[in-house]
């Protein structure tokens, strides 16, 4: 290679080496106690409320528009 095209390479690669730092690969927590309970059956304590808002979204406008109904057996 041309020396031009190494020191290009090079300032790329400095480059790239600060704009993405390097990764942090340990978790922030330890995940064996969420896994266990997950094992042991245990669900968490409900749905977000959200997920409530939503679902009576899709209730109201399937009672004002019927048609929506078919709509969405259609699609799951």
């Amino acid at each position: 290679m041309k020396k031009r095209d190494e020191d290009n390479l090079r300032a790329v690669s400095e480059l790239l080496k600060r704009a993405m730092p390097p990764v942090n690969a340990e978790p922030r927590r330890d995940l064996w106690p969420a896994m266990e309970r997950r094992l042991n059956g245990e669900r968490p304590a409900g749905a977000p409320w959200y997920d409530w808002a939503l679902a009576g979204a899709v209730v109201a406008a399937i009672t004002i528009f019927p048609q929506l109904f078919l709509l969405l057996a259609f699609h799951l």
